[in-house]
């Protein structure tokens, strides 16, 4: 019964905020510590996971080779 969004920028170890939004319409903000380490974590979190970025690079690589 709550959503919840992550305000701030994605990077290693940033402080974030997390905010949650209950179905009675209080609204509950609480810092947090991004638990990506590297830039690399980052983007693999941003490519939706290990094989989708596996899968980007792929295709990336393909286009250079081409």
């Amino acid at each position: 019964t709550e959503t919840y969004d992550v305000i701030g920028a994605r990077k290693p170890r940033a402080d974030l905020t997390l905010v949650i939004h209950r179905k009675s319409g209080e609204r509950v903000e609480v810092p947090v510590t991004c638990r990506l380490d590297s830039d690399e974590e980052v983007s693999i979190y941003e490519a939706g996971g290990v094989l989708q970025r596996f899968a980007q690079d792929f295709l990336e690589s393909n286009k250079e080779a081409a």
